[in-house]
């Protein structure tokens, strides 16, 4: 059961978190959104990266694979706005939590929840015509053989579209930034500038289509993080949040962000390069 009373009403909260970028975002109840959380405004993230995606432009049911869902609220966008057949992979949600969440909200039947983990996805190659995530993939991606172990999942053309809290530039040295020294986490180490994600996905057998910053992502960041400070109803959210926010706020976007990447899987990204090596071979 939620452990605290919400300091704002609904409409007051509503309010706070409507924004001119993300209409389609705005859409959605607050109160579910804040309750349902895991990091970062997922929603907003996955708004900003679908025109970069071409999620418009899918086919009708199309399937889409939403890598590392979390509480699935991204793979219920996906379903509501794009009309796409979803599975909702996370390793760390019950498959059983995410189908109440998705039955709820009315996708029982376009939504498949399960328990995966990243490095072993039980999907035959080409399964998918377009693979997301979001807040996640920084966590596993950044192995130099992973990519085209995803990428095969895709149908020839398929687009992968991930976002990930970034640097700026690429972290100087074995130090992090003096004024982020009080809030430090080791975890980002794995942030990653607009300029090394492309490196890394170029290498990785796809056509970048995209890979930018996000203009003022931090105020974006700033505002989500004192909304579940405040209004989260598990401790551990809102005390991740006041931390994060305070590195944030004394950061002003000199550091701190987010990158929105893009690929495409070209026909030479397939067959055998493609499959990570076997103690058979």
């Amino acid at each position: 059961m939620p452990d605290i009373t919400p300091r704002t009403s609904d409409d007051d909260l509503t309010k706070r978190l409507t924004h001119a970028r993300y209409p389609r975002s705005n859409s959605y109840d607050a109160r579910w959104v804040v309750a349902n959380q895991m990091g970062p405004n997922a929603l907003w993230l996955l708004e900003w990266l679908a025109p970069a995606l071409g999620l418009d432009t899918l086919r009708p049911c199309a399937r889409v694979l939403d890598l590392g869902c979390g509480r699935a609220m991204t793979s219920v966008f996906l379903a509501r706005e794009y009309d796409a057949q979803v599975t909702a992979a996370d390793l760390w949600i019950e498959p059983d939590d995410n189908a109440r969440r998705i039955a709820e909200a009315g996708f029982a039947d376009r939504i498949l929840p399960l328990r995966v983990e990243a490095h072993d996805l039980p999907f035959a190659e080409g399964s998918f015509d377009a693979i997301v995530s979001i807040d996640a993939y920084q966590y596993f991606g950044t192995d130099d053989l992973y990519l085209p172990t995803l990428t095969r999942l895709l149908k020839p053309g398929g687009r992968i579209g991930v976002v990930v809290p970034a640097s700026r530039a690429e972290w100087d040295g074995t130090e992090p930034p003096e004024h982020l020294k009080p809030w430090w986490e080791p975890d980002w180490w794995c942030f990653h500038s607009a300029d090394w994600w492309r490196r890394q996905w170029t290498r990785g057998g796809v056509e970048v289509e995209a890979a930018d910053w996000l203009d003022d992502g931090w105020r974006d960041w700033l505002l989500w993080c004192e909304v579940i400070a405040e209004e989260s109803p598990e401790e551990f959210h809102r005390t991740m949040a006041r931390r994060v926010g305070e590195a944030v706020r004394a950061d002003e976007g000199r550091t701190l962000g987010f990158v929105r990447l893009v690929g495409r899987r070209t026909a030479d990204a397939v067959g055998e390069h493609s499959r990570r090596p076997t103690a058979d071979d």
